[in-house]
C-alpha cells in the first residue's frame, strides 16, 4: 500500500514557499492569533509530541480558515513543479502546490482541477449528490476537498466509503499519495503519521484522522462523529443500501459535509431514489454528461451523422472527435453504455440496469394505471376489481390468491398476497406489509372468503409451512393449493424461471391486466445480475413480483379452456378507460 514520494526540487520547495505567503498574507495577523488561540490545545499537544510548531502548525491552522477565499489578479496564477495553472480559491491553490496525483498516463503531477472538478468546487454545499459519466475525476477531487479539510482543522475525521474492496483500495492510495508527496517540513512536522494502514491514516499532532471504508462493511462509521463523508458508487453498494446510507449519515453533524456519487444503475435502488428526492432532503444535485472529459474522443473522420447524433452536437456543441468516441463506445458497451457514459440526468436511469420485464411495456401502464376502488388496513390492501359473487344476478368467478411469506415480522422482505381472477388472470386485489405467519394467515383467510373461497397457493418455501399450518390446522380454510399432494406451492431452480417465463409473457401479451403501481414498480426494479442471477436490484424488493408469479403459475395448471375462459371474461371489460 506504500507509495513512494518523488524527490522535490528546489524550485518546486521555492514555488511552494510563495504560495504559501499568498495563503497567509501580512493582513491576517489578526486572524492567525484567533486560530492559535482556539486551538490552543492542539498545539499543546504539537510541543509535548516533539514537534516544531513552525513547522506547518501555524501555517495550516490559518490556511483552515480561509479555504473558500477567493483569489483575484496575479495570486490565481501558480506555477507548480514544471506546471502552471489558475486556481479560483485559497483550497484549489493548496491542492496545486501541496497535493500530487497520478494522470491517466500514469505521470504524477500538481492537481490543477478539470472542468468537472471547477464546476462542482463552485456549487457544492453541505449535502451533496452527484450524478457522472465514469472517470471524470469526482472521487479525487473529494479525497482532495476532505484531505485538506483533514489538515487544515484539527479534531476531523473524514471518511470514504467505496461499494467495493478493490475500490476502497484504489481510494486509499489517492489519499496515501497525497501524504507521501507533501512538502518535506510538513510531512514530517505537523502532518507527521502514527498510523498509515489498514485504510486508516491518523495525524496525531492535529488530532485528525482520514479513514477509507467499504459499504460490505454493517459496522462502517458507527460510533464515530463523522465530518466529511464522501459515499462512492452508491448505486451499487451492496446488501441493503439505504440502511447502510442511513448508519453513515446519522455520524455526520449538521454542520459536515456529505458527498453521495455514483454513475447510474437503473430506475431503481437506493441512489436512485436519493437523486428523486433530493430537492425534498436538501440536496444539491450535480450531474456531469461523459463530454466534460476532454480526453473522450477519437481523430475519426465521420462523414454522416443520424439524428441522435445531430441533436447532441448542436445542443450540447459536440464534435466528430467526441461523436466517434460516442461510437465507439456504444459498439463496446452497447445497452450499457448509459450506466458508464451519461448524457443526460433522466434517460441514464432509464437506460441503464438490466430489467429482467419489458421496461417500456412497464412505463406504459404506469402511466395509465386502474383506479383503486378501494383501500383497506391503510394502504395495505388494495382492491382493483372487487369479487363477483353472483349476488347481483351475474355469474360468480373463480379466484387465486398467490401467497409469497417473506420472512415475516417487522422487519426484512414484505409478506404479500395477488388476487387474480381465474379465468382471464387479471389482477383483483393485492396485499403487502410486515405480517407474522400466523396474522398473515389469518388476512389471506379473510381475502380468500370474500372472493368466493378462492385457491389459496401458498409459497412453502421457508415461512411458507408455518402459514400453511395456520391455515388447515387453526382457521380450516377450506381451498388450499397443494402441488402433487403437498400443500403449498415449492419455488425451486426449476419452477422459478418457469413462473417468472409465464409472468414476463403475461406482462407482454395482456398488459392490461395488472392494476397495482406497486406490482410494476418491482418488476421496474427486477433484474439480471452480472451472476446471472435474476432478482430484485440492490436495496429494492421483489416480493409483489414473486406472488404474482406464484398465482399465474398455478392458474397455468387449474385455468379453465380458453373457451371457457372468453366467456369468463372480455378484454374490453378490463381494459383501463
Amino acid at each position: 500500500m506504500c507509495t513512494t514520494s518523488s524527490p522535490v526540487s528546489e524550485e518546486e520547495e521555492k514555488a511552494r514557499r510563495e504560495a504559501n505567503q499568498k495563503i497567509i498574507g501580512e493582513d491576517d495577523e489578526k486572524a492567525l492569533k484567533k486560530a492559535l488561540a482556539e486551538h490552543e490545545e492542539t498545539l499543546a499537544r504539537t510541543i509535548e509530541l516533539g514537534v516544531d510548531p513552525s513547522e506547518g502548525f501555524i501555517w495550516l491552522v490559518d490556511a483552515g480558515g480561509k479555504l473558500d477565499r477567493e483569489l483575484r489578479g496575479e495570486h490565481r496564477i501558480v506555477k507548480s513543479g514544471r506546471q502552471q495553472g489558475e486556481v479560483d480559491t485559497v483550497r484549489e491553490l493548496m491542492m496545486a502546490t501541496q497535493l500530487r496525483v497520478r494522470d491517466k498516463r500514469g505521470k504524477l503531477r500538481p492537481l490543477f482541477l478539470n472542468r468537472t472538478q471547477k464546476e462542482y468546487a463552485r456549487h457544492c454545499g453541505q449535502r451533496n449528490i452527484v450524478l457522472k459519466a465514469r472517470q471524470l475525476g469526482i472521487t479525487s477531487y473529494v479525497a482532495a476537498r476532505f484531505f485538506i479539510h483533514t489538515i487544515t482543522h484539527p479534531g476531523t475525521l473524514s471518511v470514504q466509503v467505496a461499494h467495493d474492496q478493490q475500490s476502497a483500495e484504489e481510494i486509499f492510495r489517492i489519499v496515501h499519495r497525497f501524504v507521501e508527496n507533501l512538502p518535506a517540513p510538513l510531512r514530517k512536522g505537523a502532518l507527521r503519521t502514527s498510523r498509515a494502514n489498514v485504510r486508516q491514516i491518523v495525524f496525531p499532532c492535529l488530532d485528525s484522522e482520514y479513514r477509507v471504508e467499504t459499504a460490505a462493511d454493517p459496522n462502517a462509521g458507527r460510533g464515530l462523529t463523522v465530518q466529511n463523508l464522501h459515499c462512492s458508487e452508491v448505486a451499487r453498494w451492496p446488501r441493503d443500501a439505504a440502511a447502510t446510507l442511513a448508519s453513515l449519515r446519522a455520524a455526520v453533524p449538521p454542520d459536515g459535509e456529505i458527498v453521495l456519487e455514483s454513475t447510474p444503475n437503473g430506475a431503481a435502488g437506493c441512489f436512485y431514489d436519493e437523486w428523486i428526492r433530493a430537492t425534498d432532503t436538501g440536496y444539491t444535485r450535480h450531474f456531469f454528461p461523459w463530454w466534460w472529459e476532454p480526453t473522450y474522443r477519437r481523430e475519426v473522420k465521420i462523414a454522416d451523422f443520424n439524428d441522435v447524433e445531430l441533436a447532441l452536437m448542436n445542443k450540447h456543441g459536440l464534435d466528430a472527435g467526441q461523436i466517434a468516441f460516442r461510437r465507439e463506445m456504444r459498439a463496446n458497451f452497447g445497452s450499457r453504455m448509459a450506466e458508464e457514459y451519461a448524457e443526460d440526468s433522466e434517460s441514464c436511469f432509464l437506460a441503464s440496469g438490466d430489467c429482467f420485464f419489458d421496461v417500456e411495456i412497464i412505463d406504459r401502464c404506469m402511466r395509465q394505471p386502474r383506479p383503486v376502488v378501494e383501500q383497506r388496513d391503510n394502504g395495505r390492501l388494495l382492491v382493483f376489481l372487487p369479487a363477483m359473487t353472483g349476488a347481483d344476478g351475474g355469474t360468480p368467478k373463480d379466484y387465486i390468491i398467490g401467497v409469497d411469506p417473506a420472512g415475516g415480522g417487522v422487519d426484512g422482505d414484505f409478506a404479500c398476497a395477488q388476487v387474480i381472477e381465474r379465468g382471464s388472470g387479471a389482477q383483483c386485489a393485492e396485499l403487502q406489509g410486515h405480517f407474522t405467519p400466523e396474522e398473515l394467515a389469518g388476512h389471506v383467510a379473510v381475502i380468500g372468503h370474500e372472493y368466493n373461497n378462492a385457491l389459496i397457493a401458498v409459497e412453502r418455501n421457508n415461512q411458507g409451512y408455518l402459514v400453511l399450518s395456520q391455515l388447515r390446522m387453526h382457521i380450516g380454510y377450506p381451498n388450499v393449493y397443494e402441488q402433487k399432494g403437498v400443500p403449498g406451492w415449492y419455488t425451486t431452480a426449476v419452477t422459478r424461471p418457469q413462473m417468472l417465463a409465464i409472468l414476463s409473457a403475461t406482462l407482454t401479451h395482456a398488459p392490461f391486466l395488472f392494476s397495482s403501481i406497486r406490482l410494476l414498480e418491482e418488476c421496474r426494479t427486477f433484474v439480471r445480475h452480472p451472476d446471472g442471477s435474476i432478482s430484485a436490484a440492490n436495496g429494492t424488493h421483489d416480493d409483489l413480483v414473486m406472488s404474482m408469479a406464484v398465482a399465474l403459475a398455478v392458474r397455468a395448471e387449474v385455468a379453465p379452456s380458453p373457451a371457457q375462459r372468453e366467456a369468463s371474461v372480455t378484454v374490453s371489460s378490463l381494459q383501463r378507460t
